[in-house]
């Protein structure tokens, strides 16, 4: 599988391996199911691998760490992320957890931002993961705390590269404009964009895309199928965008989407995956798998051959951005 190197020196597969749905997202997944996926992504070729305690509340950095402890170090890319560090909840038992994930609330989030929590976040999930180093450190959405982010959150993950305890940094959100303030004011590797560029949505173009070109910084385009509109052939009539019913306009792009898709002998999660990897400045297109099949099926996607000409279609009938 191809690869491409940020300026910090990891080179990140084209394809990584997003772990939310090993933390239980939305619904159980047994451990030999979610050893079965790394394996899978593992022999597919892929060798960039991204967390966060968030997810499962810390499962996800356990199974991923457990999955790849045997691997030669040297050979895959392992991201995970700080701003919200797990404490006793003090929950009842049997209470489960409210974060969108199948797993009981032992634990809480508690979000902090100092300097303090983000070295004691990645202190932590070093030590969940088993692992020795952690390659890419993101501060995970931290839209509400946009003051203390740039004050104290990422000088902080600067410090920590500078000591050598992670390898590159960035932050990770869905939102293009305050990752853009991250580039223009403070000295990032990398940027996890999640739904903001991609086939059905360009508007990080106006922002985040031209500038991370300009300076060097890497974009990690996640949640390429927009909450899954994407993710088949036709969306479906109750499809879901950015975490909520499609509105009809946004349906009738995508649609119009898939019928160039049909003229051309493809199909929409196949142009979803290759799309963001048309713009210089991304580096990799992280795609959440939960199964052995499922990484089968996105490997698959990834590596469809798809014609200059249906992208300049594309172009021509208005229905995406040229980069």
């Amino acid at each position: 599988m191809l690869s491409r190197t940020l300026r910090s020196g990891p080179a990140l597969t084209e394809l990584g391996f997003g772990a939310a749905q090993l933390g239980n997202l939305y619904r159980p997944t047994g451990d030999a199911e979610a050893r079965e996926a790394v394996d899978a992504a593992w022999d597919a070729g892929i060798r960039y691998f991204d967390t966060a305690p968030h997810y499962g509340l810390g499962l996800s950095e356990r199974r991923l760490g457990e999955a790849l402890r045997d691997r030669p170090r040297d050979e895959f890319v392992l991201s995970t992320k700080v701003g919200r560090l797990l404490v006793a909840s003090g929950y009842p038992e049997g209470t489960m957890d409210d974060g969108g994930f199948a797993v009981p609330a032992t634990l809480r989030r508690e979000w902090d931002l100092s300097r303090d929590g983000v070295r004691r976040s990645v202190e932590e999930s070093l030590e969940r993961l088993g692992l020795d180093r952690i390659d890419i450190a993101y501060l995970h959405d931290p839209d509400d705390h946009g003051e203390q982010a740039h004050a104290e959150a990422i000088p902080a993950l600067i410090e920590l590269r500078e000591e050598g305890v992670v390898g590159a940094v960035g932050a990770g959100m869905n939102q293009s404009a305050m990752p853009a303030e991250f580039v223009d004011r403070h000295d990032v590797d990398v940027i996890m964009l999640a739904g903001r560029y991609t086939l059905l949505e360009q508007g990080a173009l106006d922002d985040l895309m031209p500038l991370a070109a300009e300076r060097g910084v890497g974009i990690v385009a996640a949640a390429v199928y927009n909450s899954g509109l994407l993710s088949k052939p036709r969306p479906a009539a109750d499809a879901t965008y950015d975490y909520g019913p499609a509105p009809a306009e946004v349906m009738a792009r995508a649609n119009a989407i898939a019928d160039v898709c049909e003229e051309f002998g493809l199909t929409l999660p196949e142009a979803a995956v290759a799309f963001p990897l048309r713009h210089p400045a991304v580096v990799s297109v992280v795609v959440g798998m939960r199964t052995a099949d499922q990484v089968a099926g996105t490997v698959a996607r990834y590596g469809a051959e798809i014609p200059e000409a249906f992208w300049q279609a594309l172009s021509e009938r208005r229905l995406v951005r040229d980069a």
